[in-house]
């Protein structure tokens, strides 16, 4: 997430699922027309806006203000398809074309610039060629990042080098296009880009959390991905040949799957995940086809598989632009289909199976599991995986077998515990450890390496068992005396003998706090306020403390 944005051209055609669906169904886009999806409106015509449609609109609504709207069903596959023709006809003049999305597509614009006459002349030379080879119209923009480029392309554009930020400034927060932080930020007098990035880094990540501080990135002007990632090992892509010629697209999306579940397979193999996809493929005549697909996010094998059958549906479709406009329809059928897994990042919150994580013994556990969760149901089987959180509970999530390992929460797993901090091997301290690193200018704990801080994260090791019904307790000092814990974390005495339930008191023997948690305090009905001890009992057992509202509280055990 460091280094300076890439230069980027980005080509945008405006209202594409409405084109999408002339070229495809014949819909007449000059006309009143929306698209909707999950009952509202995601995309509509110039006609429909002068009408008072807007996007966002339930179709009941959309339909009040324009009786005569003609509606539309959102189809991805529809707008992939359709939109191949144009991005045949942009990688006819530059070289190495991503498809960003149905309708957006971004290259570096370095190239282009240097033997087109410079940034200007090559928006042109795009635009104009894109409106001759497909009928359709476009605009170009061009700034640092693909973020402030596809806002530079809805204004045509182009954004001299280093006045990125400057650019986004003046951009209301709707730019960003997260509806939910976006209605949030209006709500605290955050208007512009301009306003949300001068914030402190450290307390927006701490207030909106990590998708904010994404977005905080953005507004200044730094993407948190570049266009162009590095160039993985030539041996995580699969090929897959076939003597018989594949020219349908049901046969070739069904082949297609097959190889998307091999080559997930193959990364988490090694630990990675995919970001941009490279689709080959070869026909029966020599032909070669290529195209690159890139995704904000990380690729399923089900996001895989459907970008494949989008691309072979788009090639052996033929594609139809608008004006009868086509890219050269293969002669043949496609004997060789190729994935290669052209961005690739280190997946965060992988471990190795306990049966491996490739081979025939991970195959028969994935049967076995599935069979048991036929029988029982999704939820009879499940797996831990690892995240972000303050307190122990919150770092783990259950997930069904099958499902996405994605953590709960953002963040760094917890760290595994070392030989010598170990509380049941080595006396924990006798007096209150020191706070975690805080930020200078919010008094909150610094974010490093991008991730977020967790501002009282208990610190390693973990504890082994993690109680979930907290055990009431009572923590007294030599004299007998309750131990209380002041509002600024002020410890009356020194902890030594603690009563769990109605066990005999145990002596403690070495204690180390207390962390402070104070969570959500901007919601008072969802506030929450405890401290947190690590202590350690003359038998040798170390248990995890809180106290909140005054009662302790035995929340893990330490192995």
């Amino acid at each position: 997430m460091t280094g300076a944005p890439v230069r980027t051209l980005l080509l945008w055609c405006p209202d594409w699922p409405v084109l999408a669906a002339e070229i495809v169904d014949g819909v007449p886009a000059t006309g009143p027309v929306a698209v909707l999806h999950a009952n509202r409106v995601v995309a509509c015509s110039e006609r429909a806006r002068a009408e008072g449609v807007r996007r966002g609109l339930r179709k009941r609504e959309a339909q009040g203000r324009c009786p005569q709207l003609t509606v539309v069903e959102y189809d991805p596959g529809r707008d992939a398809r359709a939109f191949e023709p144009v991005v045949a006809a942009v990688e006819e003049l530059v070289a190495g074309v991503e498809v960003v999305r149905p309708g957006a597509c971004a290259v570096a614009a370095r190239g282009p610039s240097r033997y087109l006459g410079g940034e200007e002349a090559a928006a042109e030379r795009i635009v104009e060629h894109v409106a001759q080879a497909c009928a359709v119209e476009s605009q170009v923009g061009i700034a640092d990042g693909v973020f402030a480029a596809g806002l530079a392309a809805r204004a045509g554009q182009v954004v001299p080098p280093g006045a990125t930020p400057r650019f986004l400034a003046d951009l209301p927060v709707e730019a960003l296009g997260r509806p939910a932080l976006t209605d949030l930020l209006r709500r605290l007098g955050v208007r512009t880009l301009g306003d949300f990035a001068a914030l402190p880094a450290g307390d927006v990540l701490a207030r909106f959390g990590f998708d904010g501080a994404l977005a905080h990135r953005l507004a200044a002007g730094r993407d948190h991905r570049p266009l162009a990632v590095r160039q993985p090992p030539a041996d995580l892509a699969v090929t897959a040949d076939h003597d018989e010629p594949l020219d349908r697209v049901d046969t070739a999306a069904f082949a297609a799957r097959a190889l998307a579940e091999r080559l997930h397979d193959r990364l988490a193999a090694h630990g990675l995940a995919c970001t941009r996809l490279g689709i080959e493929a070869v026909t029966a005549h020599g032909q070669e086809l290529h195209r690159v697909w890139r995704h904000d996010g990380l690729l399923s094998s089900a996001a895989i598989a459907d970008r494949v059958r989008w691309q072979l549906d788009g090639w052996l479709s033929g594609g139809v632009g608008r004006g009868g406009a086509r890219p050269a329809r293969p002669t043949a059928g496609i004997i060789r289909l190729r994935l290669v897994p052209d961005g690739v990042i280190a997946q965060a919150g992988l471990q190795p199976g306990l049966w491996g994580e490739a081979g025939e013994e991970r195959e028969r556990a994935h049967r076995a599991l599935s069979r048991v969760q036929g029988i029982l149901g999704p939820e009879a089987v499940v797996t831990a995986v690892l995240g972000g959180g303050r307190s122990p509970a919150d770092q783990v999530r259950l997930v069904p077998w099958g499902d996405e390992r994605l953590p709960a929460r953002p963040g760094p797993p917890p760290l595994p515990a070392g030989p010598s901090d170990r509380p049941g091997q080595s006396p924990l301290p006798d007096r209150p450890s020191p706070p975690p690193d805080r930020s200078p200018l919010s008094g909150r704990p610094s974010a490093r390496s991008g991730e977020p801080p967790w501002p009282g994260r208990l610190p390693p090791p973990a504890p082994a068992v993690v109680l979930p019904d907290p055990l009431a307790a009572a923590v007294h000092d030599a004299a007998g005396e309750p131990v209380v814990v002041s509002a600024r974390l002020q410890v009356s005495a020194a902890p030594a003998r603690l009563t769990v339930g109605t066990a005999r008191p145990a002596e403690i023997v070495g204690w180390a706090g207390p962390w402070p948690v104070d969570e959500r305090w901007w919601a008072p009905a969802e506030a929450r306020r405890r401290a947190r001890f690590q202590v350690c009992l003359a038998d040798g057992t170390a248990l995890l403390l809180a106290v909140e509202a005054g009662h302790w509280l035995v929340e893990a055990i330490y192995d």
